[in-house]
């Protein structure tokens, strides 16, 4: 059982017993509305993680802790394992086809990601020996986000056969970290007919209502017989069919689906909504809504597409990498966000995380249209006042975003996260600010960000701490990006970022002030602000503590890091990784060691803040301690190794990143892939290799071609252009593809980019 390297395939050449949940995981797809791990659509007995999921739909877990504190979240978000929609029991010959107690040959999976199609061919051998040709296909429209399709076709080799097949929907659903496999759905209502079955069921306690519908279509035999199936008080509806195959002959069942939730629809309606669809996506045909859903993909490919010459493996990494940001992610509605395993697994519960902000923003923002990101920061505008809320259970003011939400509320359950990873709020500061300077719109920052500024800006007035013998103010009992460390004093990742947030907030009010009188008199009015508060903004800033070590010239993470037996992680036992799973939480705390980025993370983020040696420095102490047990840690290593002229380094910590799941680095691709720190491996070859940085609104760029690579090349989207920049061993080669003449700065020195091929020497 092999998994191959192909330019636009994930290909499973062979079956295994042991590793079908890494399969599944890497075979999943979604349309962003919803998403599917890669599951057999016959049954399937052996060790399989289920996964149907429906974008924004979830269950409030109740937190249950012997010692309660004041502000503890009142629920741990659950993504929810819903209607299963993909069924087809399959019985050949009167033996039901399941692959882990049957026998089969040549099993084949492909999850073609040009097409967004997942295809499955085996032969199936039944015990007299009479052999049938298997062969799936299916995909979740693009075009057509309520829309399925799935076509299951089998082919008599050698015999005649009996076929029964029933399609099916299942509402009978748990999830894998469900406790004592508690049931989050209750039945509302269902109908099964010769032509459409449907399926209506409600969240506990959330009350989303989803209905799934399909109706089918048979092919290559003229003998039918059918008969609708209602069973477990109709929470299990469908049609079995049964059909005669001649030798030589293939049938195909061709099953449409239709999945609607109150999200979208009226709740009354949107169980005849379901069934109308699917009976729309009938009469269309399998062909015509493949066609509309390769053309959408056709789009997302032509603007998001990166090329690697000379390199299959770092080729198929990145797109990989690529299509799953698309399936979690369509940008189409600001109610829905990225949670760290998209619609991959349940691990981490689909909230969303600080990963939005300081890893995913940069990938829409530089591959699709400015509102898909620009949705992303009206999700948490929408969000500000539970920011405020979870603030005031904390005894603050201001808003203090939550680590994880679904709605809004924090819904964490780990202490030194939910009340000590503060640094979430700056990762939302800096990501509007970001989006402005990339895209010249400084409409949602005038009329909606500032809000956000000036409340997490009073959160920090309230949280720090100020120290009169030093004249500073301090940041006390915090987890830094490095949650291998927990209640430090002086996180210096922290301590810079809300440094520079309320200077940011600062400026742009005053911006407002020169720039923008009745935006900003109105901001003034609606929040409130007062002279003396924007002074006390200003003066935070200013005298905020910054641990560092002159003698070595870096950074301190946090106060008291030297203190530590610093050595550096090569030093560990191969037995000792991960540390995570092999130390004690106790040991881990102890050591020098660190999770991921935290002062690098710093650098990288206020990048022009900070001198070339000064990152090189940093670079060189904390990189060798890093072990790199956080999926979002080796794209920031790789982007500041490229920066600092490790071009080794940065391909090293590239490939960690592109083939983090296909290569299963972290033993742990199984329970879903990671969906955010997939952006990173983006941000590695524009923002690593090629240097892509954003200066005064223009854009500059510094790239380099890792040895193994013939060329790379790949598209931006930037302010109403389409740009496409290639990099070979001679030549940069800018083609604008679509908009404007515009100005660039290459290698420091201006150049001038018009319509067409431009092309200029290394």
């Amino acid at each position: 059982m092999n998994l191959l390297i192909d330019d636009w395939k994930i290909i499973q050449d062979g079956f295994s017993k042991q590793k079908n949940r890494f399969f599944e995981s890497i075979m999943s797809s979604g349309n962003g509305r919803m998403g599917l791990r890669g599951n057999h659509e016959e049954d399937y007995s052996g060790d399989t993680l289920k996964g149907t999921y429906i974008a924004g739909v979830y269950y409030p877990d109740k937190t249950r802790v012997g010692w309660w504190k004041i502000g503890y979240p009142e629920y741990f978000a659950k993504v929810l394992n819903a209607i299963d929609f993909i069924g087809i029991k399959v019985k050949i010959n009167g033996e039901n086809i399941d692959l882990a107690t049957c026998r089969f040959s040549d099993y084949r999976r492909e999850l073609d990601m040009k097409e967004s199609v997942l295809r499955r061919n085996f032969t199936f051998f039944d015990p007299s020996g009479s052999k049938y040709e298997i062969k799936t296909e299916r995909f979740l429209s693009y075009h057509e986000s309520d829309i399925a399709a799935i076509k299951y076709s089998i082919k008599a080799l050698n015999n005649d056969g009996e076929l029964e097949l029933l399609p099916f929907l299942n509402g009978d659903v748990r999830n894998e970290d469900a406790n004592y496999q508690e049931k989050f759905w209750e039945y509302v209502s269902s109908s099964a007919t010769e032509s459409v079955s449907y399926l209506h069921m409600k969240t506990l306690k959330t009350n989303y209502n989803v209905s799934a519908a399909f109706t089918w279509n048979i092919t290559g035999t003229d003998t039918l017989e059918k008969e609708t199936v209602n069973l477990n008080n109709g929470e299990f509806v469908g049609t079995r069919i049964k059909v005669n195959i001649p030798e030589g002959r293939t049938v195909t069942l061709e099953k449409y689906i239709s999945v609607t939730s109150d999200r979208y629809y009226e709740t009354n309606e949107i169980s005849k909504i379901s069934q109308r669809k699917a009976q729309e996506a009938l009469d269309k045909g399998y062909n015509s809504l493949f066609d509309a859903h390769k053309g959408k993909w056709a789009d997302i490919w032509s603007m998001s597409d990166i090329t690697i010459i000379g390199d299959a493996a770092a080729q198929q990494g990145i797109r990989f990498n690529i299509y799953q940001l698309n399936c979690t992610y369509s940008g189409d509605d600001p109610q829905l966000n990225i949670g760290p395993k998209g619609f991959t697994g349940e691990k981490y519960g689909g909230g969303t995380y600080w990963d939005t902000e300081a890893y995913c923003l940069y990938f829409y923002l530089g591959t699709r249209k400015p509102e898909i990101a620009r949705n992303l920061l009206e999700y948490r505008y929408n969000h500000l006042e539970k920011a405020k809320e979870n603030s005031a259970k904390l005894g603050t003011r201001g808003a203090l975003y939550p680590m994880v939400t679904m709605n809004g509320e924090e819904c964490h359950n780990e202490w030194e996260i939910t009340f000590e990873e503060i640094h979430r709020n700056c990762a939302i500061t800096y990501a509007i600010k970001n989006y402005t300077e990339y895209t010249n719109d400084e409409s949602y920052l005038l009329e909606k960000g500032i809000d956000v500024f000036v409340e997490t800006s009073r959160y920090w007035v309230s949280r720090v701490n100020y120290n009169s013998k030093k004249n500073v103010y301090m940041i006390l009992g915090v987890t830094g990006p490095n949650e291998y460390e927990n209640n430090v004093n002086n996180n210096w990742y922290t301590n810079r970022m809300v440094k520079w947030s309320l200077k940011y907030t600062v400026d742009t009010l005053k911006i407002m002030e020169e720039n923008h009188k009745p935006l900003y008199k109105e901001a003034i009015d609606r929040l409130g602000i007062s002279p003396d508060e924007t002074e006390k903004f200003k003066e935070i800033s200013e005298k905020m503590y910054l641990p560092e070590d002159k003698e070595l010239g870096i950074f301190l993470q946090q106060d008291g890091f030297l203190d530590k037996d610093i050595k550096p992680a090569d030093l560990l036992k191969p037995s000792d990784l991960p540390l995570n799973q092999n130390w004690s939480w106790d040991r881990i705390l102890r050591s020098c060691y660190i999770k991921q980025a935290d002062v690098l993370q710093g650098l990288w983020f206020l990048n022009d803040e900070f001198t070339k040696e000064e990152k090189i420095r940093n670079f060189k102490f904390y990189e060798p301690l890093t072990v790199h047990e956080s999926s979002l840690s080796p794209c920031v290593h790789s982007i500041l190794a490229a920066e600092a002229g490790y071009r080794e380094k940065a391909y090293e910590h590239y490939l960690r990143t592109a083939r983090l799941d296909l290569d299963n680095y972290n033993n742990d691709t199984d329970d879903g892939l990671h969906i955010t720190s997939m952006a990173g491996t983006w941000m590695t070859i524009v923002s690593g290799f090629a240097g892509l940085r954003i200066k005064k609104g223009k854009l500059h760029l510094n790239p380099f071609k890792p040895e193994s690579w013939k060329e790379y090349s790949f598209c931006l989207v930037f302010r109403d252009r389409i740009i496409k920049i290639t990099v070979c061993d001679t030549d940069i080669t800018i083609n604008l593809e679509k908009g404007d003449p515009f100005d660039i700065t290459l290698y420091e020195e201006n150049v001038t980019v018009r319509e067409g091929r431009n092309q200029y020497r290394r």
